[in-house]
This record gives structure tokens, C-alpha cells and sequence, in this order.
């Protein structure tokens, strides 16, 4: 199995987003090891794009690049400072008055940042909060005042606007560096774009970013072909029975690899050779797949479910999911190659 991770497309990605935000500074969001895309190969590209700041979900994944990029890098971490966390290196985005005052107890100096709630009630601190604790935590210097918007690949919807104005009125006055958008607010607009913006899903080549170079090619190995009779039955449950004399592949992956069973559930998914879609049959097992191949002249090697003509919201769609589920599930099994 073959996953091809094609690191110039990232990069360009990248400097797409940032073209989209001149008047900010572009960071890069590196969490779930870059989606599932390798942190430690993706981190050190960005780096050499022209990323300075990088966005992570947890310390762990902050220690873990940190040796990787060059001291002016900056690190910032989702979840803030946990109890315990070693933070060596890292900037915690602090989210509670909870964690304000362990962080400024156990690292007076230590750099840090805001997350701020601006409606989405997830993390970050909420307006009557963020009242008590704020001319104490900008006295303190922080380093970013940031939040997260819930809606932004939905251009219409109102919280949009309405987290935007939350936002504004939390941060009138500050004079740190701010921060609002990720991909999907880079792509609202100016209003949206602050000092600092975060792309992440759009640097992979996900939607809500359409002008995404693709990222990632998939290849399954074809394990073997038989031939299949009129009236006979291909897999569990005998989902799919062939109507004319059939060729069909099985191909090593399933939904151990990240590729669900709902991907099959409606006969959409459709695997390629070269430029020939082949149309997947029956259920995906574990770690099976099988694919229709009559009509090939000859069946290659492997059969490709990401590339350029089938991306990763392109599953997304047929599991009646979303593309960052797709990436950041695709399993240890696959063979990575970086171009």
C-alpha cells in the first residue's frame, strides 16, 4: 500500500492561503501529526515556505516537532497548559482562568497566549472570564489573543459575523497580536484576518480551500484477480452478485486503513487505473476491498482511491463525512513516501 504525500503541494498550499491574508502573518496548523501527513517531514517544509508559527493540539505533538525547526519558530499549543505538561519550548494558549493561573505560578516567564470564546463553547475563555483575568493577562505580555470561529466554511452563516463582533469587543484595546481565522476565515475576508491567520485543513488540500493543489495519492495493492460467473456472489453477505462474466481484484486495504465501510454503501466508490475509474463491489472488510475490473484491458499492480480525480472530500462526500476525517484516519499500514 502506497500513500504519496506531495510536500511542494503543501508548500504551495500554503503560500496560496497566505496570499489570501497579506496584511497578516501565516501560520501553519501541524496537529494530528499534520493531519496524518507527518509532522516531522510537513512541520520542517512549511518552515522553509516561510512559516514561522506552528499550531498544535497537545504538548506531546509541540515536543515532538519542536527539535525539528530552528529556534524563531514559534509553537503553539490548543489545549493550553495542562496539570503536569512539560512545556519546555512551547507556548500554551491558555483557555481558563484555571489554567491563566497555574501557567503564570509554575512559568512567571515562560512565553504564552490567549484562546478566547468567542462563541463556538469549546475552549478558550468566556466574556465574563475573560473580564476578571484581563488586564492581569495582558500585563503579562502574551504573546497571541486568539479564537476559533464554528462556522466558517459556511460563508452565509450569521455566526460568522457574530463571532467576529464577540470577538472585537473581547479584544478592544489589546494590543497583542490577534488571530481569528483558519482556512475557512481566511477565505471570508480582511474582516476576518486580524494579525495572525492559521491555515490547516486548506494546506492539505481540503475544502473549504477548491484552489488546493491535491496533497495525497493513494495506491492499494492488487492481491489477486478470479473470475467471476453470471449469478455468482463476491463477499460478505453476498452484497453485489455479477450480472455478466466478471473480472474482480481484491485489493489489500479496508476499513482497519482508514477507509470505512459507508464509502460502499451507495456503489459510488469507484477505484482508478491510470485515467479508468473501476467501481468497488460489495462490502469493504477490514482489510479487503474488492473491485470490478472487467473492463480493464489489463489490471496494473494497484489501484488508486486518492488522487487527483477522486480527493479526500470526494470520499469524504460517499462516507457522509468530512475530509479531515478522511486524512487524519488513513492507517499506519500504508507505505508513506514524500515527494
Amino acid at each position: 500500500m502506497g500513500l504519496v504525500i506531495d510536500i511542494p503541494a503543501i508548500a504551495a498550499n500554503w503560500k496560496a492561503l497566505a496570499a489570501r491574508a497579506p496584511g497578516a502573518r501565516a501560520a501553519a496548523v501541524v496537529k494530528a501529526d499534520a493531519y496524518g501527513l507527518g509532522a516531522a517531514r510537513v512541520a520542517p517544509a512549511l518552515y522553509e515556505a516561510g512559516a514561522r508559527d506552528f499550531f498544535v493540539a497537545l504538548a506531546a505533538e509541540g515536543r515532538a516537532i519542536r527539535p525539528l525547526l530552528p529556534e524563531d519558530a514559534r509553537v503553539f499549543v490548543l489545549s493550553g497548559h495542562m496539570e503536569g505538561e512539560d512545556l519546555a519550548g512551547l507556548i500554551p494558549l491558555l483557555n481558563s482562568p484555571e489554567q491563566f493561573f497555574r501557567d503564570r505560578a509554575l512559568r512567571p516567564r515562560g512565553p504564552f497566549g490567549i484562546q478566547l470564546d468567542s462563541g463556538m463553547n469549546r475552549l478558550g475563555f468566556e466574556p465574563g472570564e475573560w473580564a476578571a483575568v484581563r488586564a492581569e493577562a495582558l500585563a503579562a505580555g502574551p504573546q497571541l489573543v486568539m479564537s476559533h470561529l464554528a462556522c466558517a466554511d459556511e460563508p452565509d452563516h450569521p455566526a460568522n459575523a457574530q463571532q467576529l463582533a464577540a470577538f472585537r469587543a473581547m479584544t478592544e484595546g489589546v494590543t497583542a497580536p490577534r488571530s481569528l481565522a483558519a482556512t475557512g476565515g481566511i477565505l471570508l475576508g480582511p474582516d476576518y484576518h486580524f494579525d495572525l491567520v492559521r491555515p490547516g485543513i486548506g494546506l492539505y488540500g481540503g475544502e473549504p480551500f477548491a484552489e488546493a493543489r491535491p496533497v495525497v495519492t493513494l495506491s492499494l495493492p492488487v492481491i489477486q484477480t478470479r473470475e467471476v460467473k453470471p449469478g455468482e456472489s463476491v463477499g460478505y453477505g453476498y452484497s453485489w452478485t455479477a450480472g455478466r462474466p466478471a473480472r474482480v481484484a481484491t485489493v489489500a486495504a479496508g476499513y482497519a486503513d482508514g477507509l470505512a465501510r459507508a464509502l460502499a454503501r451507495e456503489g459510488r466508490l469507484r477505484l482508478w487505473a491510470g485515467g479508468r475509474a473501476c467501481p468497488v463491489i460489495g462490502r469493504i472488510s477490514m482489510d479487503l476491498i474488492t473491485v470490478d475490473v472487467t473492463d480493464l484491458p489489463d489490471v496494473p499492480p494497484a489501484l488508486e482511491i486518492l488522487n487527483a480525480r477522486q480527493g479526500v472530500d470526494d470520499l469524504a462526500a460517499l462516507a457522509g463525512t468530512i475530509g479531515y476525517e478522511i486524512l487524519t484516519l488513513l492507517g499506519r499500514r500504508y507505505e508513506r513516501r514524500w515527494l
